[in-house]
C-alpha cells in the first residue's frame, strides 16, 4: 500500500485510485487509537539508513538542506548534501509531501492525514500544527509569504491559510471551476512571484491566481486539461507549470495567457526549480529537463538510473541533489551526458 500509496499522492496517473496492497503493507500505522478511542498521530522512527527511503521534497534553510519523505523522515544536511542526518524529532510518522523555510530557522511540513508541522530550529525538532484524522485528506504543498502569512493545498480542493504563523489555520472554500459545480480538484501546488502574486496548480488544467494576498482566487485559462504536478515563478517573473507525460506550460505575462514548451520528457515532471538561471524539472523514469526562463524547447535527459525523481535542489556549483522513490540522489547539471551516483553510504 505504502508504494502505490505515494504514486497516486504525487507521482503518476494513477493518481485518484488508491489501491491496496498486503503484500506492501506498512511495517505500522501513522496514526493509533489512544485511550479515549480517539487516532493520534504516531512520532517518526529514528531508522539506521533513512538516506534510502522514498523522499518527496527538498528546501533550503539558509545553508541547510531538508528533505521530507515517508513515515516521517526529515534529512539534514549542513555539507551541500554530501551526508544527511535525521531530524532529532518529528511528532508524525505519516508521509510528509511537502517542506517550505523562509529562513534558516523556521519551516514547514504537511503532508498525509492533512499533517502540519512547523520548526524553528532548522529542522531539528518539529511541532504539530494541525492534523485530521477524520478522513485521511493529505495536503500536498506549503508555501509561507513571511513568518506569519502561509497557505497549504491538497486533495479535493482542500485549501488552508493562515496568518498566525501556523498556530491556527482556516480552510479557504473556493468558487467551483467554470463549468463545474463542486469545487473538487486536487491541488498539488502553490507558489508566488516576487509582485505577491500567488498561484496554485493542479488537475485538470487548473492554474488558479490571487493577487490579493489569498483574500480571493480566479481559475485561469492554461489551455490544458491534464494533470500539473508542480509549478513554479522564475526570478524573471516567467511562470511554468509542468505534469503528466512531460507537459510543459510557460506563461509571460503574469497567467494571462499560457503557452506550451517541449520539454522533451515524454514522463511526467515532478518538480520544477530554477538553479543558476536555469528552469530544471525532474520526473518519473531518471528524466531530468532543462532551459533558460524565456526560451524555447527544453532539453531533456535521463538518468542511467531511471529512479523516480520527486525533489532538486542546487548543492556546489554544477551539482544537482535529487529525492527520489529510493532516497537522496546526486548529479551534475544537465548540460551534456548527467553524470549520476547514488549518494555515499
Amino acid at each position: 500500500m505504502r508504494w502505490m500509496m505515494m504514486r497516486w499522492l504525487v507521482l503518476a496517473a494513477a493518481a485518484l485510485i488508491v489501491q491496496t496492497s498486503s503484500a506492501l503493507a506498512e511495517p505500522f500505522q501513522p496514526v493509533q487509537a489512544g485511550p479515549d478511542g480517539r487516532l493520534r498521530p504516531v512520532p517518526a522512527t529514528h531508522w539506521q539508513d533513512p538516506t534510502h527511503s522514498m523522499l518527496l521534497d527538498v528546501a533550503r534553510a539558509g545553508q541547510r538542506l531538508v528533505a521530507v519523505g515517508e513515515l516521517g523522515i526529515v534529512l539534514l544536511s549542513d555539507d551541500g548534501g554530501k551526508t544527511f542526518r535525521q531530524a532529532k524529532s518529528v511528532p508524525v510518522s505519516s508521509t510528509l509531501t511537502a517542506v517550505n523555510f523562509i529562513d534558516a530557522n523556521r519551516g514547514w511540513a504537511v503532508g498525509q492525514w492533512g499533517v502540519i508541522i512547523a520548526t524553528d530550529d532548522g529542522g531539528e525538532s518539529w511541532q504539530l500544527q494541525r492534523v485530521d484524522t477524520s478522513v485521511d485528506q493529505p495536503l500536498f504543498s506549503v508555501m509561507f509569504r513571511n513568518q506569519n502569512d502561509g497557505f497549504a493545498v491538497g486533495l479535493w480542493s482542500l485549501f488552508l491559510k493562515t496568518t498566525d504563523g501556523g498556530r491556527t489555520w482556516t480552510p479557504i472554500k473556493l468558487q467551483p471551476p467554470p463549468g463545474s459545480k463542486r469545487a473538487d480538484r486536487n491541488l498539488m501546488k502553490i507558489f508566488g512571484d516576487s509582485k505577491g502574486t500567488l498561484y496554485v496548480a493542479g488537475e485538470q488544467g487548473t492554474v488558479l491566481r490571487s493577487t490579493d494576498e489569498g483574500a480571493t482566487w480566479n481559475y485561469l485559462a492554461s489551455g490544458y486539461r491534464g494533470t500539473f504536478w508542480t509549478g513554479m515563478a522564475a526570478a524573471d517573473g516567467s511562470l511554468f507549470v509542468a505534469g503528466l507525460r512531460g507537459t510543459l506550460y510557460r506563461s509571460l505575462d503574469g497567467g494571462d495567457s499560457w503557452a506550451p514548451v517541449p520539454s522533451g520528457a515524454s514522463d511526467s515532471i515532478t518538480s520544477l526549480a530554477e538553479i543558476g538561471g536555469t528552469v530544471v524539472g525532474v520526473g518519473l523514469e531518471g528524466n531530468v529537463t532543462a532551459g533558460e526562463t524565456t526560451g524555447g524547447r527544453f532539453s531533456d535527459q535521463i538518468r542511467p538510473d531511471k529512479k523516480d525523481l520527486t525533489g532538486v535542489i542546487g548543492a556546489a556549483p554544477g551539482r544537482l541533489i535529487f529525492t527520489s522513490t529510493e532516497g537522496i540522489l546526486t548529479g551534475a547539471m544537465p548540460v551534456g551526458p548527467v553524470q549520476t551516483s547514488r549518494h555515499a553510504e
